[in-house]
């Protein structure tokens, strides 16, 4: 299991730096299908929003402390001679995992390119590279090098998003008392590494299509695929091609305001949403958590919810789009 495009879509709603989650102090927490996504139908984070996870004072899983940046000295073109980021790469990385680069001084890397498998290339466009280094396309975040990331430059990963609608004992949809709008639910993992909440995703393995991702990581993680039986993967992989075989809504495709991210290294995602419409699908597979889940639940969409990353945003577009409760 994995460890750790640009385009410009029609935004559904917009958010301010505010609604990003705060708690960036907290330690942090990756047989074929074709994936078929219906008309892009995407919120974009707005490039204008200083990212907030990705400066947070202290770097997670270490000690390390970022140079403070203040909102109005992020952006690049802002001139600031006094900058001096903190360099810092996770001993997990400098031990040279196959799902890390080496050192940057040991060669040379094709950014804003497909580079062998390697896709160096950014959901947000081409980003800046000065003296053989790539910059982070949102900004400064006060630290230099790899930080717990395994690649120079984006970091793809993928998001799926599992819904249905919440029934009652006799199948019928359940309305929420307030909103009168029927109640999705979502398959919602706890991290292992920092115990948030969060949508079941992975990284993107060189030269693996997104689609593929979407649906192994789903499988590994909240179904437990790589521990099941011969029989009980085969029931799994049936199930799950059926779902992920149908048409996906593409939530968010970009970059992500993550506590990892640094200078050098960022993580970008596709978030896409399947939804078993009728329950009968991977509703009536027993979730059980993989390897990098502690545990694993259907949960209720509500806005009120408190997750990962930018989960909770990804979540209410999800609703919307399905008019069911937000």
């Amino acid at each position: 299991m994995s460890k750790i495009f640009h385009q410009t879509f029609r935004p559904l709603t917009s958010f301010s730096p505010d609604q990003f989650i705060a708690r960036v102090s907290k330690s942090l927490s990756t047989s074929g299908c074709s994936l078929c996504v219906l008309p892009p139908s995407v919120f974009t984070m707005p490039c204008s929003a200083p990212h907030n996870k990705a400066r947070c004072p202290k770097y997670p899983g270490s000690e390390t402390q970022r140079f403070p940046v203040p909102d109005d000295k992020v952006d690049w073109n802002t001139d600031w001679p006094q900058y001096r980021p903190v360099g810092y790469t996770a001993p997990s990385v400098l031990i040279k995992p196959v799902w890390a680069d080496q050192d940057i001084r040991s060669f040379s890397p094709r950014f804003n390119a497909l580079d062998g498998n390697v896709d160096r290339r950014s959901h947000e466009g081409d980003y800046r590279v000065e003296q053989g280094m790539p910059l982070n396309p949102r900004g400064r975040t006060g630290l230099t090098g790899r930080g717990l990331l395994g690649r120079w430059g984006p970091n793809h990963a993928a998001d799926p998003i599992v819904t249905r609608w919440k029934r009652d004992s006799a199948g019928q949809q359940v309305l929420h008392p307030v909103s009168k709008l029927p109640v999705l639910q979502f398959v919602s993992i706890k991290r292992r590494d920092c115990g948030e909440w969060a949508i079941p995703g992975g990284m993107v393995d060189p030269g693996e299509l997104v689609s593929l991702t979407l649906q192994r990581e789903f499988s590994e993680e909240a179904l437990n695929s790589l521990a099941a039986s011969p029989q009980d993967r085969e029931r799994i992989h049936e199930r799950i091609t059926q779902l992920f075989n149908s048409p996906g809504l593409e939530v968010y495709k970009g970059y992500v305001d993550d506590p990892r991210n640094n200078d050098n290294s960022w993580m970008e995602t596709v978030a896409v949403n399947f939804h078993d419409d009728t329950g009968n699908s991977v509703s009536e597979l027993p979730l059980q958590a993989g390897d990098d889940a502690g545990q694993v639940h259907w949960i209720d969409l509500d806005s009120v919810l408190s997750l990962y990353a930018s989960h909770s945003q990804f979540l209410e577009v999800v609703a919307k789009e399905r008019h069911a409760h937000w």
